[in-house]
């Protein structure tokens, strides 16, 4: 299989950044470190939900569930409002936040789990955003969900360019927020108090919890201490959370919290009250990181991104009609309309990024490799898809993507959606048409216009024939 738009070999990747560096602080391939006071670049914290909605933030509209540290983040930063997730599920969508390219080009392009634990390997030549940051000086970390190799695969953070990493290897694994073990490292951690089901159960039903360790507030005190033991040096924080994404083996039942306070009064479903509960306590605890931040002194030198891997979900008894989690779009989890793909984004970093200020700059996933390595004061590589969006960040005119592309392979057809400027087109299957909606007027994608603008729709086609490269793995299925 051929993947030469997909991936650069490492070792021209070493070779390039060793001829023009004398130290950590690279130039030839990655150029200078621009920095930021003292000399030394901003520190980098990228703060991942998973399955969050569009409309699941009081900042974007939200009118029940409690977020006032996010929405502190928004109102003291940047809040972009056509940004876009690398794709409808995990892996492909963290794939696409790794690597710059978006599912037309990138290795991963859907969950295909690898026995006994474990999704599709990113292979040992794959150049991610933190190898390009480790080689600049950064110190790396992963805190929470990868979902992008197994054990001892080459798709482990820390053969991916991460310094440190600590949570789940397994997207499966991380359905369960009472986990046996984590990883730290590439070594299993027990978590003493969280066991199998007691043997006794004839059904096996239920665990037994004794002094139970929920795996969010250990993800937040590995993130606590990660920032305290790298202060002194300019560091890359990817905090994958795994909140609000349900436990998928567990039902109706699946929403799991070690309370559904402050709603525990409310009149609503259990699952509902649970599903605000572990939002509100994500919020609290990116709450608790940007006091550490300030405690520590560093809080100006940090640019902190907040976002989701994918639209709202419909598991673990959870409604996305309930909260109206997909806010004024169309479709959730595993769907190519807004709802599934479009996603918050909120940057903030003082005295850099202007407080209060909204975008609509089309934006995307892939356009973090890019943006980081430009902040680090390193070059991206040239084979990708992402467009930095720094000069968004400071307000500046900005480069517009001509297309933005996705495709989907779950289910009998493949499905692929393009967005063109103010034009969003979705095809439901390789042989289907095309639909066609203008977002400008038509947020919630209610209107084909297909038929109306056969101009726009014969573009997208002409350009949906060289989207993408062929991959063995994620062939486009026609449903016959």
């Amino acid at each position: 299989m051929s993947n030469s738009r997909n991936l650069m070999k490492r070792r021209d990747f070493m070779k390039g950044c060793a001829a023009g560096a004398a130290s950590l602080t690279l130039s030839g391939l990655f150029g200078q470190c621009t920095g930021s006071g003292a000399g030394r670049n901003p520190n980098l914290i990228f703060i991942l939900a998973d399955d969050l909605g569009y409309g699941d933030l009081g900042c974007y509209g939200q009118q029940k569930i409690k977020t006032p540290n996010i929405d502190r983040l928004a109102a003291e930063g940047l809040r972009f409002t056509s940004h876009y997730a690398g794709s409808t599920v995990c892996a492909p969508s963290r794939c696409c936040l790794m690597t710059g390219l978006y599912t037309g080009h990138s290795y991963i392009r859907g969950n295909m789990e690898v026995k006994p634990m474990g999704q599709e390997p990113l292979p040992a030549n794959t150049v991610t955003v933190a190898g390009i940051l480790k080689q600049a000086g950064y110190r790396t970390a992963l805190v929470g969900k990868w979902g992008l190799g197994p054990p001892g695969s080459t798709g482990i953070p820390n053969r991916q360019g991460f310094d440190y990493f600590y949570g789940y290897l397994c997207q499966r694994h991380a359905h369960n927020y009472y986990p046996e073990f984590l990883f730290r490292n590439e070594e299993r951690v027990p978590l003493e108090g969280n066991r199998l089901p007691e043997p006794s159960r004839p059904d096996g039903a239920g665990v037994a919890i004794e002094k139970a360790q929920y795996s969010h507030d250990l993800f937040t005190r590995e993130a606590l201490s990660f920032i305290e033991q790298s202060k002194d040096k300019p560091f890359f924080l990817y905090l994958a959370y795994t909140i609000p994404h349900a436990n998928n083996e567990a039902g109706n039942e699946g929403m799991e919290v070690p309370t559904d306070e402050p709603y525990s009064n409310q009149d609503w479903p259990q699952q509902e009250k649970n599903h605000a509960a572990m939002i509100t306590r994500m919020d609290r605890d990116i709450g608790r990181l940007m006091e550490r931040l300030k405690g520590l002194g560093i809080d100006q030198n940090t640019l902190v991104f907040f976002s989701s891997d994918n639209g709202p979900h419909r598991e673990g008894g959870a409604d996305p009609e309930f909260f109206n989690s997909n806010g004024p779009l169309r479709g959730i989890k595993r769907d190519l309309y807004e709802g599934g793909i479009r996603v918050p984004l909120i940057a903030r970093w003082p005295g850099k990024i202007k407080e209060g200020t909204i975008t609509d700059h089309v934006s995307s996933f892939w356009d973090f490799l890019p943006a980081a390595a430009e902040i680090a004061g390193t070059d991206a590589p040239g084979n990708i898809d992402g467009i930095s969006y720094l000069p968004t960040l400071y307000g500046k005119k900005q480069k517009a993507h001509e297309f933005l592309y996705w495709e989907f392979h779950e289910g009998q057809s493949s499905k692929q959606a393009v967005r063109m400027g103010k034009w969003k087109a979705v095809c439901l299957s390789p042989l289907g048409p095309l639909e066609l909606y203008d977002l400008s007027v038509d947020m919630g994608e209610n209107n084909d216009i297909a038929g109306e603008n056969p101009e726009i729709v014969e573009k997208i086609e002409a350009f949906l024939k060289s989207a993408r490269t062929e991959s063995e793995l994620w062939k486009l299925k026609d449903g016959t």
